[in-house]
């Protein structure tokens, strides 16, 4: 075979476009690739000039064509325009963007631009030697992994690199590669961008002419060009909409927005991949960064605001609760007294005792919700949990877990299902079962009535902060060594890595403070007055029959009936079965008849408990719920039922949503079945060497 020949098959001359920032050396490699073979015109109706050359590799004839010099796509210059049209109009095989590696932070903006096109790219670092000079050092297999596309180191000056770049260019048009696009816009815009995405496929025409997801950020950065062709009102009024959440929530333009995130992804990816760089900016967030992410500071930082966030919920969080808790009593008072006081209405007990008790008892720790769901809520749109996760990032990597995981790991404090959705970001599978299994680990909102109930109940004011920071963290450190157990064993497999996006510091909106803790707490609302109330009316139910006769109940004073009704109900039975197997443990009948609740949702095991104790008619709510606690358990029972809610097996709506993402009952049913054993065989030492150490 001659070597004139194409060695793969293409008989066709490819076009390869040449983009870059002006003065990154475009021209030069330009030069270097075509040699003389160069034709000079201009684009037409401008007088901008237009390059084109050609180049034979390994028997492939190349047309290489010079995009005007641009710093982005955003096509508000002239320059911006034609490379942009020329790119989405004339479809190159390939896009070489050619990049000054001495000044990478800049450049990459391009890079990211070029990704969201989904156009084939290969990435020239050029003055490479420049780079080192300055004391760059580029780790370019794990940087390359980063951005999704392959890197070239050039030289061309003195045309260094160039037949590795041809090689390439060969390589990536025969197997028409395609950048993999890995970068995440965040929950917020990702969602906006979502709804745009599904108003543009409803249009198989627009579908067509664009790639959805770039028309859908072209539409939120309000780009002149693409809004005057796309003339389908409903796209346009969701992009409206979208624009103006986005400014809601982070009080600035929706572009403004989506460019930090996309230097946010580059300051990551630099951090990530770039040893002693000279070239970070060095603006007030890189000034706070050097403090919030320093390698021995930034964990004891992190841990330290989570401490005091603790220590908010639970003093500011104490006023409200309160007046919520006289609420129900006074509620459930009112109702008690319409009854004749000698009266056993069933009616009576399931109004009081199932459904005012029930959800009473859990809707009185909406105040502490609420404040975990606005500091939250603060630490993300100031940019801080941004960090936390880069700080988290190093721990990941020992985990054997995809830095991305912390990000769902985050969201599984409020919730764990809408946590094991967010999984969807990682692309390798095992790290997504991975992240999976071990979310429930992640103290979600609907343990924390349990802590709020406990904790008071057995530990002074002074020590509950650190009681529930400490809860906190054992379940974090259970997650680090189950994720690390399940990618040696089950879960085998290499880590791949990822771009921490750091975005820079903002001062949150209070409009946007609202919206996040608004939404937040009124799924819990929801889930009180849906989830909770008919499991609460269950659970009366199942306490409250089968009702032994008026014999067995006879001589019986008002508690003693009470307890009489429990025992003989088959929540009682129940509870009773199996207490030998949770005496070990510090339970007795009761706290297993809660734990049975607990089952389905996790909040249940407040109201259970007040059932249990039959406290529908007390005035004193649930300070007398506490009060019952304390005459009947230790601190290390309350501790160890702490233990036992945090690990033991999620609730029924993690379970469902871990079989649907996970594709399999094999995985839904090993989460709960090993949750269960972990939570049984950890708490079993954590009492018996707590009952052995009372003792000494």
């Amino acid at each position: 075979m001659s070597t004139d020949e194409p060695k793969f098959g293409i008989h066709r001359p490819v076009t390869v476009a040449l983009a870059g920032n002006p003065n990154s050396g475009k021209t030069t490699i330009f030069n270097a690739l075509t040699g003389a073979r160069q034709h000079v015109g201009n684009y037409p109706g401008v007088t901008v000039e237009k390059k084109e050359g050609h180049r034979s590799h390994k028997g492939l004839d190349i047309r290489f064509v010079d995009l005007p010099g641009t710093y982005s796509l955003t096509a508000y210059s002239v320059e911006e325009i034609i490379a942009r049209n020329f790119l989405l109009h004339q479809q190159p095989d390939l896009v070489v963007h050619v990049i000054d590696a001495s000044n990478l932070e800049r450049n990459l903006y391009l890079s990211v631009q070029l990704m969201e096109l989904g156009v084939p790219l290969l990435l020239a670092f050029n003055m490479s030697d420049v780079a080192r000079q300055r004391g760059l050092i580029f780790d370019i297999p794990l940087l390359s992994q980063l951005l999704g596309a392959p890197i070239i180191p050039t030289v061309g000056s003195k045309s260094q690199g160039i037949d590795r770049l041809l090689d390439k260019v060969v390589e990536i048009v025969q197997t028409r590669a395609m950048p993999v696009y890995r970068y995440h816009y965040g929950t917020e815009v990702e969602q906006q961008i979502g709804r745009i995405v599904q108003q543009i496929d409803a249009h198989p025409d627009l579908a067509r002419c664009y790639r959805p997801r770039w028309l859908a950020i072209k539409l939120l950065e309000q780009d002149r060009e693409i809004r005057q062709e796309v003339q389908i009102e409903s796209v346009l009024e969701t992009a409206h909409n979208g624009i103006r959440h986005l400014e809601t929530i982070y009080g600035d333009e929706a572009a403004i927005v989506l460019a930090d995130q996309r230097y946010g992804f580059i300051s990551g990816a630099c951090q990530e991949a770039v040893k002693s760089t000279v070239e970070s900016r060095h603006d007030v967030s890189d000034r706070i960064d050097a403090i919030l992410t320093h390698r021995a500071l930034g964990l004891p930082i992190f841990l330290g605001l989570m401490y005091a966030v603790f220590q908010l919920v639970f003093h500011l969080g104490e006023y409200p609760m309160n007046w919520l808790e006289s609420s129900f009593h006074w509620l459930g008072g009112l109702v008690a007294s319409t009854w004749p006081p000698d009266s056993n209405s069933i009616l009576k007990s399931l109004l009081v005792d199932g459904i005012i008790g029930g959800v009473g008892g859990v809707l009185v720790f909406l105040p502490n919700i609420f404040l975990l769901f606005l500091a939250i809520a603060f630490l993300e749109d100031s940019g801080y949990m941004a960090r936390a996760a880069f700080i988290m990032d190093r721990l990941m990597h020992k985990m054997g877990l995809h830095g991305k995981s912390f990000i769902p790991m985050l969201i599984g404090f409020g919730c764990s299902v809408p946590a094991i959705m967010a999984t969807r970001i990682l692309e390798n599978r095992r790290s997504r079962l991975t992240t999976i299994m071990i979310i429930p680990l992640m103290s979600c909102g609907a343990r924390f009535p349990i802590y709020a109930l406990i904790i008071p109940a057995f530990f002074p004011e002074h020590m509950r902060g650190l009681i529930l920071w400490g809860v906190y963290l054992i379940g974090i450190v259970l997650a680090v060594i189950c994720a690390r157990l399940l990618r040696k064993t089950l879960l085998k497999g290499q880590t791949v890595p990822f771009v921490m996006e750091l975005p820079p510091y903002r001062m949150p909106t209070a409009r946007g403070l609202w919206l996040h803790t608004r939404m937040r707490s009124w799924h819990y609302v929801k889930k009180a007055g849906t989830i909770i109330l008919g499991i609460s009316i269950v659970l009366w139910g199942l306490t409250s029959f089968p009702r032994p006769s008026a014999e067995q109940l006879e001589g019986l004073d008002g508690e003693q009936i009470q307890s009489a009704l429990l025992r003989h109900s088959i929540a009682g039975r129940v509870g009773k079965t199996i207490e030998p197997a949770i005496r070990p443990l510090g339970f007795d009948w009761k706290i297993g008849t809660a734990l049975i609740g607990a089952m389905a949702a996790k909040e249940v095991f407040v109201s259970q408990l007040g059932i249990v104790y039959s406290l529908g008619e007390v005035d004193e709510g649930s300070a007398v719920l506490r009060e019952r606690l304390r005459a009947d358990y230790t601190p290390l029972q309350g501790f160890c039922v702490m233990l036992f809610c945090l690990i033991s097996a999620p609730c029924m709506a993690t379970v469902a949503i871990t079989r649907r993402e996970a594709g399999a009952w094999k995985w839904a049913l090993f989460q709960w079945a090993a949750l269960t054993i972990l939570a049984y065989g950890l708490t079993l030492i954590v009492f018996q060497i707590g009952s052995i150490i009372s003792k000494i």
